[in-house]
């Protein structure tokens, strides 16, 4: 029964917990270039240009934006919580058979067995084992500089859109002027 005391010393758990932490550690920064390559793509007129209605025009007309632009923001996960269970459950039980000889003659011996087949059918030694890792991955609010970076990205494209409103507006007034001009003639 030593040995099976010293099987379950000698589980590595403080090396599992620190192994654990560090894969954790390593999709959590993997999880986050990913966002950030995400809210790069979104910002990108190129691969990300989404058209909107243009709801200052008499309509059909549209306005092409980003993604960001028209106010979406990547998603961010992060692992939120981690479970390790380690289940072990070892049962061994033992026969002994007596006998009694004519001889006068007793004694005591001592023996050890390796557990393999052969021991475990003799001796119903049983020996099982079970592990469970569980971890939760939740969407998160991007970082308030991401929160910052993306609300100035936002502002850029509306300040471009308002110009181009403008632009728009002047025309339009100029058309009207040239129009008014020619009934007068």
């Amino acid at each position: 029964m030593g040995n099976i005391g010293q099987e379950l010393l000698n589980v590595p758990f403080g090396d599992m917990v620190v192994q654990v932490a560090s894969a954790i550690a390593e999709g959590q920064y993997k999880m986050d270039l990913i966002s950030c390559k995400i809210a790069k793509m979104m910002g990108d007129k190129d691969e990300a240009e989404i058209e909107m209605p243009d709801l200052t025009g008499d309509g059909g007309d549209v306005i092409k934006t980003t993604l960001i632009g028209a106010g979406f923001q990547p998603t961010f996960y992060q692992f939120s919580d981690t479970i390790i269970e380690v289940k072990m459950a070892i049962t061994m039980t033992t026969s002994t058979t007596k006998s009694v000889s004519a001889s006068a003659k007793g004694g005591f011996g001592c023996f050890s067995a390796s557990v393999n087949a052969s021991y475990s059918n003799k001796y119903s030694y049983e020996a099982s084992g079970s592990s469970l890792l569980r971890t939760r991955i939740t969407p998160v609010p991007p970082s308030p500089f991401m929160t910052k970076m993306l609300e100035m990205k936002a502002q850029l494209i509306q300040l471009q859109f308002d110009q181009k409103i403008k632009e728009a507006e002047a025309e339009i007034k100029k058309q009207e002027a040239a129009a008014a001009a020619e009934k007068k003639d």
